[in-house]
């Protein structure tokens, strides 16, 4: 186990998933954490919600070290939901995004930085104008190591008053992960052309990309 020191970037304000404005963060405040990052070459696995999936899956598709991102549900109480189940809110799951990576090229730290950059997560419940249980912040975590990562991280951030209010983020442990159907798959890169991708998901990644420029995937 080695132990880094990860400096973040400034917060920015990002367009939250799903329509929006995000409450503002300091953006001059600036801090470094020292974590314990996982030292495995083999493929590892990161599972977030943070409103809704097609800007989540978006957002990670583009950092390098990323191999897979798949939309689906997670934490819920209902075996294979639908995604008309998830949306009433009654099934207890998240719409989230099962990313595949390379601990080689990005860290889990990484991950969770970007995670905390692209939406807002002191919002309880919702991102933006989608509300409901669905659109929870949530990080459901694999093993213990992520687990610990990711409360040292959400304490330094609230000790460092980065966000106007506190991170309502929750810790999950994963247990099952149900993909989404496959028309939610990809769904930027197969819709560009759709307004919801034009006047949502796109302004978001050009701010996630001016942030995050250097650890983007080259064409």
């Amino acid at each position: 186990m080695v132990k880094t020191n990860i400096s973040y970037f400034a917060l920015l304000t990002i367009l939250v998933c799903c329509a929006g404005k995000s409450t503002q963060p300091d953006t001059n405040q600036q801090f470094n954490i020292t974590t314990t990052t996982m030292d495995s070459t083999q493929q590892a696995f990161a599972t977030f919600g943070a409103g809704c999936f097609w800007c989540v899956e978006a957002v990670f598709q583009q950092l390098a070290g990323v191999d897979t991102v798949i939309s689906g549900y997670c934490g819920g109480n209902v075996p294979n939901p639908t995604y008309r189940e998830v949306c009433y809110g009654k099934t207890g799951h998240a719409e989230v995004c099962r990313i595949a990576y390379n601990p080689s090229v990005i860290s889990y730290h990484d991950l969770l930085q970007a995670l905390f950059l692209s939406h807002d997560p002191t919002q309880l419940n919702r991102q933006g104008n989608d509300v409901g249980t669905q659109y929870r912040s949530v990080i459901f975590y694999h093993n213990d190591a992520q687990k610990n990562e990711a409360t040292e991280v959400i304490k330094k951030l609230n000790e460092s008053g980065a966000f106007q209010a506190p991170i309502v983020t929750t810790l999950e442990p994963l247990q099952t992960f149900y993909p989404a159907e496959d028309y939610h798959q990809n769904y930027f890169n197969l819709n560009k052309e759709e307004p919801y991708c034009q006047f949502v998901i796109k302004p978001k990644l050009d701010k996630f990309r001016k942030v995050f420029a250097n650890k983007l995937k080259t064409k």
